[in-house]
């Protein structure tokens, strides 16, 4: 065991002394791998941080949450002018499943409007995100209250004029005063604010709940109607835990089928979307996305590989005299073998350092420059970093090792002479 440690730190030692002997020769060389393994971990680090703001942006809704409404949020084989033609969910059949659908935690009906102007006084926000919702939904998404409390079952039925608050309208509307029983104006009307969210941060999908408000979804109805084509109705649906999936949607789609009177061999004329399928698919692209990447940063491993191979029969070269000397002083083979391959991985784990470097000082700058979005250099892809240099190494150093190792130490000595 001593022997192969003292081997190693002299393959360390003749390692350090080719960087600092032949500074150009070795960096040229060793440019390969940092570039090679730069671009795999930079690769996994944008990949994992991609999927990490992603899923961070739907964490807010289980994963086990259904919505139903007439689009897919993937591809169909119902075809457009099909689809065109089915109805909106209605709020009497948000009603029905709430009352009849077992298996189910809760049942929130929701309507996609268009951004509003909110006003307090002489101060307005623009653009902001409308959440019109019932008063289930609180139970259904992670919404989490600074103050104040959500709209109750009562409030949500009658339509009342309430509202709730992201962080940053509140902010923009008092400045850091007190919203709660302050009253704001939007389509032409007073509401009254009971709730102000806490500070969410951005998201990857438009707007976060910070530069969003919450009113009732009868509120909603009476200033769009039930029949305006530019809003979008929604069902969201959360099953009880412990619940499986596909009865709890062939049970739900049974239900909504019997109340819209489909008939038997007929295709449903609404979408049952979950979010478990839509996270699967952010894997699936993610996984591609790796993949393509991984091929790619191949290439430049492979040039980086011949690399470490030149150096190492150089170094062979230049160290035939010694070889010789050691083999003739009772150097056994391995040894020599060993001596020349630990060089070669320490010197592609080397590059490999200095290619996980420069990816933590890109990353570093990024995230400065990206503000909310964070990149993600994880101990796991460091540690695929140096295990591919150090493989990457073994690989490139082994022919050269052999090499070195089946010397004549008499033709070796003569010919270092």
């Amino acid at each position: 065991m001593l022997i192969y440690l003292r081997v190693l730190k002299e393959s360390f030692n003749f390692a350090i002394n080719a960087l600092k002997n032949n500074k150009l020769r070795t960096f040229l060389s060793l440019l390969g791998v940092t570039i090679g393994i730069f671009s795999i971990i930079g690769v996994l680090a944008a990949v994992d941080s991609l999927e990490k703001e992603i899923k961070g942006s739907l964490s807010a809704l289980d994963n086990s949450t259904i919505i139903v409404m007439r689009f897919s949020f993937g591809p169909t084989e119902v075809p457009q002018w099909k689809r065109q033609q089915f109805p909106d969910v209605s709020y009497d059949e948000y009603q029905y499943l709430s009352r009849n659908l077992p298996n189910t935690q809760a049942v929130s009906y929701s309507i996609g409007v268009p951004n509003e102007s909110i006003k307090y006084q002489d101060v307005t926000s623009t653009g902001v995100g409308v959440g019109a919702v019932t008063s289930e939904y609180y139970d259904i998404e992670s919404l989490d209250l600074a103050e104040g409390r959500f709209f109750n079952e009562a409030e949500s039925v009658s339509g009342s004029p309430v509202i709730v608050l992201g962080h940053e309208i509140a902010q923009n509307l008092f400045d850091g005063f007190d919203a709660m029983g302050k009253q704001v104006r939007i389509y032409g009307r007073k509401l009254t604010v009971i709730g102000v969210l806490e500070k969410q941060g951005s998201s990857l999908f438009g707007n976060s709940k910070d530069g969003q408000v919450f009113l009732p979804a009868n509120l909603a109805r009476r200033v769009y109607g039930d029949n305006n084509q530019g809003v979008f109705p929604q069902l969201v649906l959360k099953p009880e835990e412990d619940v499986d999936n596909a009865e709890y949607i062939a049970v739900l789609e049974q239900y909504l089928r019997n109340y819209r009177g489909i008939k038997p061999g007929d295709i449903n004329n609404f979408f049952v979307n979950q979010l478990q399928g839509f996270a699967d698919f952010i894997d699936n692209i993610t996984g591609q996305l790796n993949l393509i990447g991984l091929i790619i940063s191949g290439f430049s491993l492979l040039v980086g590989g011949f690399g470490i191979a030149n150096i190492m029969f150089v170094s062979v070269k230049e160290r035939t005299n010694l070889i010789g000397i050691q083999k003739s002083l009772g150097a056994k083979n391995k040894f020599i073998l060993f001596q020349f391959l630990f060089e070669a991985i320490i010197l592609a784990i080397i590059g490999g350092l200095v290619g996980l470097a420069l990816v933590w000082l890109v990353a570093q700058a990024a995230s400065q420059f990206t503000g909310d979005f964070d990149f993600v250099l994880s101990p796991w892809n460091m540690f695929i970093g140096t295990a591919v240099s150090g493989i990457i190494g073994l690989i490139s150093g082994i022919i050269p090792a052999i090499s070195a190792s089946k010397l004549d130490p008499v033709e070796a000595i003569r010919t270092g002479m």
